[in-house]
């Protein structure tokens, strides 16, 4: 059978499971494509949450690799240090054989697929596609990652029930745990993530530009000049473009952002790296997407996989989030608990853009 795939497409802002849901994320066409089967898997990219969110939301599996473990190379930057291409697909299974082909070394992308080339394991990653993946394997989970947003909502009721599934499956759930900081990593603001982004946005986005063989713009300015010319066509109005803005008003890394890239790696050394080394833990385990922003600061892997769907029809995921290099764990996890549960199911609707006659 032919597999057919789609790259990031946000324009398609329809939740096929229900039309008035937030789709999610600059890749949710990616993930609506698979959703609405229109294709087999698709590719995202991840900044803060693109994958795992548009995936969460539109009932698919979304897999975020370690930062440098697939190639950016030809894709719009955002923040190098936090920029991932992954995996969009209805089963993990068809997500991990998509990670197969995609990781690897790319000298257009040198020095981060060759750090992270040392994770790849030899005979690729479906060798980890273990029904008893779970057997053995240490979870975590933080509840002030989520109580308070989730609290009292049925996203809550299934994951306690999950957590069972997952118990009975092999692993232990180390629960009730506290990560340093949560407050700060959660919002980008605070954690450094913002300053940095705006500076490295722009430097990062000009030397792409730059690259181009051909293009009317050269730099951010000339994307803001040519939005500012053509405000109908890019609804300039409806959108706005105060990040570029923001963007362009930075003056390269200075040492605001130095210390915003310090504070970031500290927090996640203080969080995440601390917590998983003392409990001994082999993943986090969240409902929802609100681990997004631990993974993100230091370029951590994680893998939603469809979790169940609320009153109105609405999906969500439960996701699994480890440190660099530890996809084998997470697809093991991950494929265990989809084989254990099976939940995901087709849309419920017909998406608007499927003639019913």
């Amino acid at each position: 059978m032919a597999a057919f795939i789609a790259t990031a497409a946000g324009n398609i802002q329809s939740n096929p499971y229900l039309p008035s849901g937030d789709p999610c994320g600059s890749s949710s066409g990616s993930a609506i494509s698979v959703a609405a089967n229109m294709v087999t898997v698709s590719l995202g990219s991840e900044t803060h949450g693109s994958i795992l969110c548009p995936a969460d939301h539109n009932s698919v599996v979304g897999l975020k690799p370690t930062v440098g473990l697939t190639s950016r190379a030809g894709v719009i930057p955002v923040l190098p240090q936090h920029d991932t291409i992954g995996a969009i697909s209805r089963t993990v299974s068809d997500a991990v054989y998509l990670l197969d082909v995609i990781v690897g070394f790319d000298s257009r992308d040198y020095e981060a697929t060759s750090e992270a080339a040392k994770y790849i394991p030899v005979g690729g990653y479906k060798q980890f596609l273990n029904e008893n993946g779970l057997k053995g394997k240490r979870l975590g989970v933080v509840r002030n990652l989520f109580s308070n947003a989730l609290n009292g909502s049925t996203v809550i009721t299934a994951f306690e029930n999950h957590l069972n599934t997952l118990r009975q499956s092999g692993a232990t759930i180390v629960d009730d745990l506290e990560m340093a900081n949560v407050d700060v990593i959660s919002n980008p603001g605070k954690s450094g993530e913002l300053t940095a982004m705006l500076a490295g946005f722009k430097i990062a986005l000009n030397e792409y530009l730059q690259e181009l063989v051909s293009s009317p713009v050269r730099s951010l300015a000339d994307v803001i000049s040519f939005n500012q010319n053509n405000a109908d066509m890019e609804k300039t109005k409806e959108y706005g473009q105060g990040t570029f803005i923001s963007a362009e008003k930075t003056s390269g890394f200075g040492e605001k952002e130095r210390k915003a890239v310090e504070l970031m790696e500290k927090l996640s050394q203080d969080g995440i790296e601390k917590l998983m080394t003392e409990n001994e833990l082999d993943a986090l385990v969240t409902p929802g997407t609100r681990v997004i922003p631990v993974l993100a600061l230091g370029g951590y892997p994680g893998i939603t996989v469809p979790a169940g769907y609320e009153g109105n029809q609405m999906p969500f995921g439960i996701c699994f989030g480890g440190l660099k290099g530890t996809e084998p764990k997470l697809i093991e996890i991950a494929y265990a608990f989809e084989q254990a549960t099976m939940i995901r199911r087709p849309p419920f609707v017909t998406p608007f853009w499927i003639d019913e006659r």
